[in-house]
């Protein structure tokens, strides 16, 4: 008898022969590791290994007794320990179950026969044996009560035989040859009581087969010649099939060992590897069905968390793009993530803007003078809106995108796995070399790093590009709609006056906007100007238009005079002239005398700033800025959304992981001298490791090689 030297270990000890040292050694073992454990059974077996001349090859496992109550000092539970442990032990359907139970039980009473039909329910594979049946001898009187006993009552079925043996009485200082003689002996004396002692015998036809141990060493021996007949194709081509194996398995250790002194073929296999890497990326961006999704892709809540970006920022609503809950990866992923973006971004208005900010780009503007102050303040208010608004929103779909890129690594891996082995390739072997294989993890990650800091570059660029000054994307509805309307139109889109504005930032009336208009119209004429009569108004009117044909138009629009002709002067009390260019746009922004509480003009302007009760918030300057800067916002977000991010995030990442991630890693990886390349494959220590599985495995060949040629001799014998 080998007991193996530790819990975990593939060696045995030295032989024991003496019974009683084997019984000692198993006691001391499991009462060590149950004071480790602190339990009353454990799992973990004791594995011994027991050589005899005349025993067949088998597996013997000795299980714990069932007990219906634990001992003093044992867990409670105990008894369903003991339980759950032989199920699970007997569960395979190629083990034969042998259960033992003592004549003193009767069938009717057996508790553990259910345990037992639970596990096997038909009893196919299952061996009751009664022990200690000499004990029960003398209770029969009558034939009769002998074959109702050893029939079991019915209990198990017609087809169903249990074995009934004894044992001898005092065996603890017995040889094994006077042990084998005395249970031979105690099988004799149990057939003469049966026949002599019990009036009218038994059926010795039906029963005598299962009486005595000789009767059940026979019936097991034959039992295991036949699951052996049965088993002997499949174990003999499995144990080839294993041979097969680690004979592959040692070939290749052989190669790495000698590969790690051969720098040209260690580069070779690495570039065949990181190029089947690569060119599995933008298979898996290009639409792939395996690796399954479900294993392997991420719903867009996993994306958020596992990225750690969390929600859109800036973004109150619950974004939820379509197939949210669907398992993507790849281009399906990065499509998703899009329009997830999309969705965020269209779900951001323009934001409220205070007074003292319109204050602060209105009063700028007015005074530098022009036409289209509310215009420019509304323009430059939503381009402000949009830099802080729609920037956060860019760099966070950046990092999105790199983060579903960067998962492709891990199923590139398992995708190139599942590929070579349905086609039967191997593109570059490179297990085990840890260490290359971290680099070219790393240099992956940097590869996406990289093209999320360029991406995040070039949409800020689009982002200052139509937040610009100088981008017409605020004033392309009104480039449109004066497109048709002549030169006097399109004069009017860049025409800048040098006037000087009083506007009112306050809530200003509706009322008093139609006062000041009224009072520009009712304007009295100047002291020079002729009073026409009725009946001359014809000459009077052809005489002007006369002059208006006649005015000269400097070639460049001056600041001190409109390129459209058609302005009001309107005198003021100090004799300067206010001239504001095409009244028909600009209506309302002149005031006079009756409104002097609120503007006073005096060589220049003064403005103020109110907001009282007592003023409508109808049509006020602050509510057309806000209303203009809102229809601008809106432009601009769509015109980057729309016409330069999408495209410009598809090619940023898309375009360099479909054609330039090979050259990219193969640059990082390979264009090295051959030490700090040999540096991934060669670590300290790595030779004597690769000797030692080389070792392992070599012992492992020789044992499996032993295996399949006894069994081979075996199977000719059966």
């Amino acid at each position: 008898m080998k007991p193996k030297q530790e819990e975990d270990s593939e060696e045995y000890g030295s032989p024991i022969v003496s019974a009683s040292t084997i019984a000692d050694l198993i006691k001391s073992r499991t009462e060590a590791l149950l004071k480790k454990t602190r339990t009353a059974v454990s799992s973990k077996p004791i594995v011994m290994r027991a050589e005899y001349a005349h025993c067949p090859n088998l597996t013997i496992i000795d299980t714990p007794g069932f007990v219906l109550k634990a001992k003093k000092d044992e867990p409670e539970n105990t008894p369903g320990e003991i339980m759950s442990m032989v199920k699970s032990l007997a569960r395979p359907s190629n083990r034969i179950l042998l259960f033992l139970q003592q004549s003193s039980v009767e069938w009717c009473s057996s508790l553990w026969l259910d345990a037992v039909r639970e596990i096997d329910p038909t009893l196919k594979r299952t061996i009751i044996v009664v022990s200690k049946f000499d004990n029960r001898l003398k209770e029969f009187g009558d034939r009769w009560e002998v074959d109702r006993y050893l029939s079991a009552s019915g209990y198990l079925g017609e087809n169903m035989r249990p074995f009934f043996v004894a044992l001898p009485k005092d065996r603890s200082t017995l040889s094994n040859e006077e042990f084998h003689r005395q249970i031979s002996q105690v099988d004799l004396e149990i057939i003469r009581h049966l026949r002599e002692s019990v009036k009218g015998g038994y059926d010795e036809e039906k029963f005598r087969c299962y009486i005595g141990f000789a009767r059940l060493r026979d019936y097991l021996e034959s039992e295991l010649q036949k699951k052996y007949k049965e088993a002997a194709p499949a174990t003999l081509a499995l144990l080839e099939q294993r041979c097969s194996e680690i004979s592959a398995e040692l070939a290749r250790m052989d190669s790495k060992i000698q590969a790690t002194s051969d720098v040209s073929h260690l580069r070779r296999s690495a570039m065949l590897h990181a190029a089947s890497i690569c060119n599995h990326v933008g298979a898996l961006i290009d639409g792939a069905a395996d690796p399954a999704p479900e294993q392997w892709g991420k719903t867009t809540e996993e994306e958020r968390l596992e990225s750690g970006i969390g929600s859109w920022p800036g973004v109150t609503a619950d974004i939820r793009p379509p197939n949210a809950s669907l398992r993507l990866y790849g281009g399906a992923a990065f499509e998703r993530v899009m329009h997830e973006f999309r969705c965020a971004t269209y779900s951001i208005e323009c934001p409220p803007v205070s007074r003292e900010k319109v204050a602060n780009i209105l009063l700028a503007h007015a005074g530098n003078g022009g036409g289209r102050v509310v215009t420019e303040a509304a323009a430059e208010t939503a381009r402000a809106a949009a830099r802080s608004w729609l920037a956060p929103l860019l760099d966070t779909a950046c990092d999105r995108l790199a983060f579903v890129l960067g998962n492709l690594f891990d199923i590139s891996v398992k995708h190139k796995l599942f590929f070579s082995t349905a086609d039967g390739r191997c593109a570059g072997d490179m297990d085990g070399n840890v260490g290359f294989h971290a680099a070219l993890r790393h240099s992956y990650s940097c590869f996406i790093r990289d093209l999320a800091k360029q991406c995040k570059q070039l949409v800020r660029h689009h982002l200052d590009s139509v937040t610009s000054p100088y981008s017409q994307v605020c004033y392309e509805n009104d480039f449109l709609e004066t497109c048709g309307s002549g030169a006097n139109s399109i004069n009017r889109l860049t025409q800048a006056s040098a006037v000087s504005f009083c506007l009112e930032l306050s809530d200003a009336v509706a009322t008093l906007r139609d006062e000041t208009l009224k009072d520009q119209e009712n304007m009295p004429l100047e002291k020079d100007a002729q009073q026409t009569t009725p009946g001359k108004g014809k000459v009077a009117e052809g005489r002007e238009a006369h002059r208006e044909n006649h005015m000269t138009v400097p070639e460049t629009p001056s600041p001190d005079q409109p390129s459209d002709g058609n302005y009001i002067r309107v005198k003021k009390e100090h004799g300067n002239f206010i001239e504001i260019g095409t009244r028909k746009r600009h209506p309302r922004i002149i005031g006079n005398g009756k409104n002097s509480d609120h503007l006073q003009v005096q060589n220049g302007f003064s403005l103020s700033v109110e907001g009282g009760d007592n003023v409508s918030r109808t049509g006020s300057a602050y509510s057309q800025i806000c209303s203009l800067a809102a229809q601008h916002f809106a432009r601009i977000r769509e015109g980057l959304v729309n016409r330069s991010v999408t495209s410009t995030l598809n090619s940023g990442f898309l375009i360099p992981c479909r054609d330039h991630l090979v050259a990219a890693v193969g640059l990082d990886l390979f264009a090295v001298n051959d030490e700090k390349f040999m540096d991934m494959f060669v670590a300290p220590g790595s030779i004597d490791t690769l000797q030692n599985e080389r070792r392992s495995l070599h012992k492992r060949q020789k044992t499996l090689n032993s295996c399949l040629n006894e069994f081979k001799i075996v199977a000719r014998s059966l």
